[in-house]
């Protein structure tokens, strides 16, 4: 693999800033987030990880109406945002891989105060992460999914307004 060209990235980066960042950008055709679906192999290590270690409450279970006998459950992420999880079963889904196009990570907004707890109950729980510039811990799900606890105010990331 050759030399990564910085300054060609940083150029190119530039250039579409130019061509699409729009300083008086137009309110959005969306309303928020209301799901982002992610696989659980296991419903109930599930449920045990996301609101039992990292306190995020479950607010319903449903079958899947695309997979009969399939659950699709639901995480209180607060600011109305849920998070959800289907578990397929008969189905082999394989392991969780990062692929070109897929989930590389999901990036869940907390206080800093919620922020150093969290780390703590991991700390208990013996789950491992990486800690990046005090704001972000990144650790995996039981199923391998790369999860982001960032203490930075939503609309924020690392001193830059985003939003």
């Amino acid at each position: 693999m050759g030399a990564t060209d910085l300054p060609a990235i940083e150029a190119e980066r530039q250039r579409i800033r130019d061509a699409h960042l729009n300083p008086e950008r137009p309110e959005s055709t969306a309303r928020g987030v209301h799901h982002v679906a992610l696989l659980s192999s296991d419903v109930e290590r599930t449920v045990r990880f996301y609101q039992g270690v990292l306190g995020f409450p479950l607010t319903e279970m449903i079958e899947n109406r695309d997979y009969k006998g399939s659950t699709h459950f639901f995480f209180d992420l607060g600011n109305g945002n849920l998070l959800a999880f289907f578990d397929f079963p008969g189905l082999d889904l394989g392991p969780y891989a990062e692929v070109l196009g897929g989930l590389h990570h999901l990036a869940i907004s907390v206080d800093p105060g919620t922020w150093r707890r969290l780390r703590e109950r991991l700390d208990a729980a013996g789950v491992e992460y990486m800690e990046e510039s005090g704001t972000s811990i990144y650790l995996r799900d039981p199923d391998g999914a790369r999860v982001e606890l960032l203490a930075d105010p939503l609309g924020e990331m690392y001193g830059n307004k985003v939003l």
